[in-house]
């Protein structure tokens, strides 16, 4: 009973008075100069479609959290492993008691009740749904219907939104409203009409040598399987645990379901000892997970299959997040489109006990999300990395922006402010600094491949750990390289690399060949995984955020790749070349060599 009435103090506050509003200006808090380019307005949104409107409200004490993060993560801290719990980081994404009243008072002002009022764990995300006709006169805006001139596709969004000056300082954002973003899965399925082929140019038994000196099976360079993997990044020989805790979790979005029986088959086909076994789904507002052939995924076959089939007897979980992607629809019954992330993000937090290791394969165009929706995504990301969490995101498949195989790549490369300048296309999640951005390779000798994306953020500034190695990339590069063209003093990305071309994925009973950085995150995440376990092991902590230990030392133990390019915009890309580059991070994964130096650590 004590709890139910604290939690309405807020509104009984705002039923007494409402006097900060009056007389109140609404001020502009968020504005674009139009639809970004291939958006265009359709017709004016129906006043009574229903909008989930997520209002994020501002972290005072994000500051403090992030210095957690810098210490629990520095292999050379004192407090390296010392990981914050779920109330400790609550308290300090908290917002200010006045935000909270303040807020539930613009709200009553507009006839919610803290009965419509869903709040995070943190309270820190405030989630309401409301008609077009009231969230206009919330925001003293107008919502139109936009359709994409190449997919058809339909959202419903508005270009400029205000709120009462008053407010301002206590609401950091509200979506959607602005953004445009297409988040999507990085994976491109190639002839998936077609069994891939099994006749290989390679004699029966034959190898080539690995990276770490090992022999590798030559048919891993026609098509990539979980052995292939685990010989290619010296694992063979690991088995992991499944009952020390250790957990590894994959993310579903966008109506992508994995297929269970094709699961099965994978097993049968490429770790046998697996058959019978599953994962953990979670379900997160309203995901699915159908089970027909049809309502298979691509996506989430490839992340299920690769991901829990190298850390098996390892747990994993398979996280299905409800919401759609852009829509092709009637005007008279739009969809909710509500991008994924903060949904997931909200339910993850609010949870007591995470998967240590977690590899997600979706993303867009830095700048199709606004500035304010990024920086608090991150920020929220950060806070997993100081409860211990590792977060991988594949780093894109549009090299520096859009992939040369566009004949457009040159004219779709450009800003999206209204003056259309030319310029490099970062990814968004991968350019946050709290994640581990994963690129690809192909082929043994590894190089980089094409397709793996990688540049600078035009976001975040570089963070610390990585100033050393990038900056000593940016010395090698010709004087005027790409000037104008990326931000050269932003976060770089990718960190890290995996095999990305020709992995032999099951779809609908076929074995299908797919590529892109969708393959290369749940695989390099599953060798994380892995070290986990062996130090979980060994009663140590997890590794959480890996961006402090990589830059550190943790490189030493990845294999460099110094061959390739990633092409994109009309223009070559960055070169791979010794240390770190913008193609391929430090590398790929040397298990048993980085295995030796995380058991070494405290």
């Amino acid at each position: 009973m004590k709890f139910v009435t604290l939690l309405l103090l807020p509104f009984a506050a705002a039923l007494a008075s409402t006097a900060p509003f009056k007389g109140c200006k609404q001020k502009v808090k968020e504005s674009i100069h139009g639809p970004p380019h291939g958006w265009y307005e359709h017709a004016p949104a129906p006043k009574h479609h229903m909008l989930e409107l997520k209002i994020a409200l501002p972290q005072p004490n994000f500051p403090e959290l992030e210095q957690h993060l810098w210490e629990v993560s520095d292999p050379s801290h004192e407090r390296y492993g010392s990981y914050l719990s779920k109330l400790e980081t609550e308290a300090l994404m908290a917002p200010h008691p006045e935000t909270l009243d303040i807020v539930s008072e613009w709200l009553a002002l507009h006839g919610l009740t803290e009965e419509d009022v869903i709040r995070s764990s943190a309270r820190d995300w405030v989630t309401i749904r409301v008609p077009v006709g009231l969230a206009e006169e919330m925001l003293d805006t107008t919502y139109h219907v936009y359709k994409h001139a190449e997919t058809g596709d339909s959202i419903v969004r508005t270009t400029s939104y205000s709120l009462p000056d008053i407010l301002h300082h206590h609401v950091d954002l509200i979506q959607p409203t602005t953004m445009f973003a297409r988040f999507k899965g990085f994976k491109n399925p190639l002839h998936r009409d077609k069994p891939a082929q099994t006749t290989l140019s390679y004699k029966p038994g034959q190898t080539i040598q690995g990276p770490a000196g090992n022999p590798v099976e030559a048919r891993c360079n026609s098509t990539i399987t979980l052995s292939c993997l685990k010989q290619l990044y010296n694992s063979a020989n690991y088995t992991t645990t499944a009952t020390n805790c250790n957990k590894m979790a994959v993310t579903g979005y966008l109506e992508q379901y994995a297929n269970n029986m094709d699961l099965q088959q994978f097993f049968k086909r490429q770790n046998p000892s697996a058959y019978g076994s599953n994962y953990t789904l979670v379900s997160i507002n309203g995901g699915k997970n159908n089970q027909s052939y049809e309502a298979a995924g691509v996506e989430a076959n490839l992340d299920t299959q690769f991901g829990f089939g190298l850390v098996w007897p390892t747990p994993g979980t398979f996280y299905t997040t409800g919401g759609e992607p852009p829509f092709i629809s009637s005007l008279a019954t739009p969809n909710n489109t509500n991008e994924p992330y903060t949904d997931w993000l909200e339910y993850v937090l609010s949870q007591d006990d995470i998967p240590q290791t977690i590899s997600t394969s979706y993303g867009d165009e830095e700048q199709s999300v606004p500035y304010t929706y990024a920086t608090r995504v991150c920020a929220n990301m950060a806070t997993l990395g100081a409860r211990g969490v590792s977060l991988l995101f594949s780093s894109g498949d549009g090299g520096v922006g859009v992939g040369n195989d566009d004949p457009n790549a040159h004219k779709k490369c450009q800003s999206n402010d209204g003056h259309n300048v030319t310029k490099f296309l970062p990814s968004f999640p991968a350019s946050c600094p709290y994640v581990t951005a994963v690129g690809g390779t192909v082929n043994i000798p590894e190089t980089a491949a094409s397709l793996s994306g990688g540049g600078f953020s035009n976001y975040f500034a570089r963070p610390a750990y990585q100033e050393s190695a990038v900056s000593s990339y940016l010395a090698k590069l010709a004087p005027g390289t790409y000037e104008g063209l990326y931000n050269c003093t932003g976060r770089a990305y990718p960190d890290v690399a995996a095999q990305a071309e020709s992995f032999a994925v099951t779809y609908a009973n076929q074995t299908i060949p797919v590529s892109g950085t969708s393959c290369a995150s749940p695989s390099f995440a599953a060798f994380v995984s892995m070290l986990n376990d062996a130090r979980i092991n060994a009663q140590k902590a997890p590794l959480g955020f890996l961006n402090p230990l990589l830059y550190s030392t943790g490189f030493t133990a990845l294999n460099d790749i110094t061959k390739g390019s990633n092409p994109g915009c009309g223009t070559p890309g960055f070169n791979a070349t010794v240390g770190w580059d913008p193609v391929t991070g430090y590398g790929t994964m040397n298990f048993e060599k980085l295995k030796d130096l995380v058991l070494a650590m405290p």
